[in-house]
């Protein structure tokens, strides 16, 4: 089973904007899930929370339906979120450092990469991160 974890996020404006989100997971190359929301707006909230906060709930989502057995690549256009999370760079802000034990945790065990990939090539995550923002400013 190989599993593809697409994701984006969005801040709007940045810093400090309304934080949103998309995702889109892939098994065996059939699309098994898609998903968007709303975070959070205001002080704190930054690109790379919203970033962040897809991968938690992608990861959250893979693991309550068993997906994380076999290998799965988690790819996004941020490349230092990527980046980050491959180790090669640090995380010095604190409110990107709460993300770490989470993500670690729902990773435990499973044979996880992470993978930097072009924004045309993360298309649906990026249509979907937008689409939470659009509906959230609607309903205001």
């Amino acid at each position: 089973m190989a599993v593809e974890i697409f994701f984006d996020g969005l801040c709007e404006p940045q810093p400090g904007g309304i934080g949103t989100y998309g995702y889109v997971i892939y098994r065996d190359g059939k699309k098994v899930r898609e998903h968007c929301a709303f975070i959070g707006k205001g002080a704190g909230m930054t690109n790379n929370v919203a970033e962040y906060s897809a991968i938690v709930a992608a990861l959250e989502w893979a693991r309550a339906h068993d997906l994380l057995k076999g290998k799965v690549v988690v790819k996004g256009d941020s490349q230092l979120v990527i980046r980050q999370l491959q180790g090669e760079y640090k995380v010095k802000s604190l409110t990107s450092k709460k993300f770490f034990p989470v993500i670690q945790k729902l990773a435990e065990g499973a044979d996880i990469r992470y993978e930097w990939v072009a924004r045309e090539e993360n298309g649906e995550a990026d249509f979907l991160s937008k689409k939470a923002h659009r509906e959230y400013v609607a309903s205001r």
